[in-house]
């Protein structure tokens, strides 16, 4: 069709040439292939429009198509969605069993935060950005943040690699304290200790022997598994004062009432027997410890870590067998109810300054409130790992006791959140202990509460949480000359900033926890090590990183490193001598 085409328009092309020349004449190349191109773009033009023309026409047949059978079709893309929608769900009905995963704790947590938000006024919530905050640890946590902005500034790098930007500056010592390390030769005390150990059953009396070296002597034997019935039998002769066992596994029932049923309790202050589940039971108590509702006169601390078969009524039967009592450690005793703390509250409710609770999930937070608000002179309260632990309940209790609480023990209690720590920084300005290991509700915001309200904190656990680099750092900044034991287990985030902070403001730090670790340098740890002279004791469990550059070029040798080269590290554990009560004397 194109070339019929060209061929009509070169024939009047042609005439008309013929005409205008008035004779024959032939065209050069030239003249030939300009004409065939002028040609050919003109039958483009006309082509496009006879194109358009016949798809306007196509166009219009195919909307009359589409009018005519929009309704059947319709019906038959519906029938094929609904078709394909049942295939759909009959498959995920067959697979939902194998992905399908209920997670209590996460239902709980959606509900938890949904009350948090509801008892949190719309004033917090707005407060809620620590940068937003007025006062001193805004400040501070601008200035750490501005100073790691500046240093990236300078070495062209991003924000994201703040901790490889910022440097610190320490050189180790050039002559390397391998000398140092080495263990100091045992006193002639630790010598004569560890020939009684392995010569216990020799042993024929304890009489005229220190409460203090029976300590030891019992920790030791605890720990190489060589306490028995004779050595606990020893122990009780005569009219003992304190009895301290920190494992009673080994003992069992038949050697526990023949040793309590000849024993003189009139003296005794300090009763120690942890993990005697296996030994200890409500219908043996009547014999042994609670012969008399007050056998026990002299009873101000009672331990009974793991006796999990007492019950709410043996507690009652030693409660008034001992008046006296001062402290009450029930940590891991699963049979005793928020009746058990009830019996405390009646009895003990204007002299009792310390209770631990720990893992005891029979127990209720909310039902023992009632009962906690009774305690009118408490000083320490663990309740770590109790599920039931909320805000209310922490807000509830604080509110009426926390201006004499001195240490606070809530690691494991996962429901707590912001507002918790909120709340003991408006009440509990006495705080000298607080243990927040393991809360994963806690942001950055904890921070600014305890160091706007807890100025007295000597003691602060952190271990396995969230929090930043920077809120450690400030909180460091304002805190830090005060602290005297600090725990930062696991803190993945702990970075260089809080290093910074750590020597600049923490010189009367005894006791640092910086296992797992892993973003600290040997300059990072020198710099610590060389200007806390405080320092005594440094936990380094996990810190593969470290190396033998820090390990043996730091200059404080008074400091024990903990944790590194595999040592063992029961050899480093020491119980510290300490009396009855952390706070108050009786």
């Amino acid at each position: 069709m194109l070339v019929e085409e060209s061929e009509d328009t070169e024939k009047p092309e042609r005439s008309k040439e013929r005409v205008n020349v008035k004779g024959k004449r032939r065209y050069s190349r030239e003249e030939k292939r300009k004409g065939k191109l002028l040609v050919e773009s003109a039958l483009d033009s006309k082509d496009e429009s006879l194109v358009d023309g016949s798809v306007s026409d196509v166009e219009l047949l195919a909307q009359e198509v589409n009018l005519s059978d929009e309704k059947p079709s319709k019906k038959n893309n519906r029938r094929t969605s609904q078709g394909r929608m049942e295939r759909f769900r009959d498959t995920a009905r067959q697979n939902a069993s194998r992905f399908a995963h209920f997670n209590t704790q996460e239902e709980d947590d959606n509900i938890l935060s949904m009350e948090a938000e509801s008892e949190i006024p719309s004033e917090e919530l707005e407060e809620k950005g620590v940068e937003d905050w007025p006062g001193s640890f805004s400040t501070a946590m601008k200035i750490i943040r501005d100073r790691a902005a500046n240093l990236n500034v300078r070495q062209g790098s991003s924000s994201s690699d703040k901790v490889q930007s910022l440097q610190i500056k320490w050189v180790p010592q050039k002559c390397k304290r391998k000398d140092w390390s080495k263990r100091l030769p045992p006193s002639l005390l630790d010598l004569s200790l560890r020939v009684l150990v392995d010569n216990a059953d020799a042993i024929a009396s304890l009489a005229h022997v220190p409460d203090a070296l029976r300590h030891k002597l019992c920790h030791m034997l605890c720990d190489s598994r060589r306490m028995n019935s004779n050595f606990f039998d020893l122990l009780l002769n005569g009219s003992p004062t304190e009895i301290r066992l920190k494992d009673c596994s080994w003992l069992t029932e038949e050697q526990f009432t023949q040793c309590f049923e000849k024993c003189d309790t009139t003296n005794l202050t300090i009763l120690q027997l942890d993990f005697c589940g296996h030994c200890f039971a409500d219908y043996n108590l009547p014999s042994t410890l609670a012969r008399s509702p007050n056998s026990l006169p002299a009873l101000t601390t009672l331990s009974l870590t793991g006796a999990y078969r007492l019950s709410d009524a043996g507690l009652s039967a030693l409660v008034s067998s001992a008046p006296a009592l001062r402290s009450v450690n029930l940590s891991q005793c699963s049979f005793l109810t928020h009746s058990a703390i009830d019996i405390l509250a009646t009895s003990l409710a204007s002299v009792l300054l310390e209770l631990f609770i720990d893992d005891c999930q029979s127990i209720d937070a909310m039902l023992v409130l009632p009962s906690l608000k009774k305690l009118e002179h408490l000083e320490v309260l663990s309740v770590a790992g109790l599920e039931s632990v909320t805000d209310s309940f922490i807000k509830e209790f604080l509110i009426a006791r926390g201006d004499g609480i001195k240490e606070l023990i809530l690691m494991d209690c996962w429901k707590l959140t912001d507002s918790s720590l909120k709340i003991i920084a408006e009440t509990c300005s006495n705080l000298r202990a607080l243990d927040i290991g393991n809360i994963s509700k806690l942001t950055d915001t904890s921070f600014g509460y305890l160091a706007s309200g807890c100025r007295s904190l000597q003691s602060l656990k952190l271990c396995h949480n969230a929090f930043s680099d920077d809120a450690i750092a400030a909180f460091l900044e304002m805190s830090g000359e005060v602290l005297k034991e600090l725990a930062l287990n696991n803190v993945g985030k702990v970075g260089l900033n809080t290093a910074l902070s750590l020597a600049r403001r923490s010189r009367n730090l005894v006791s640092l926890d910086l296992s797992w670790c892993r973003n600290l340098t040997d300059e990072a740890m020198g710099l610590i090590v060389d200007s806390c002279l405080s320092l005594r004791v440094l936990k380094l469990f996990g810190c593969s990183q470290i190396t033998d550059v820090f390990l043996y070029g730091h200059s404080n040798a008074k400091v024990e490193i903990i944790g590194l080269k595999l040592s063992p590290f029961l050899e480093h554990i020491k119980t510290p001598a300490q009396g009855p009560f952390q706070y108050s004397s009786v």
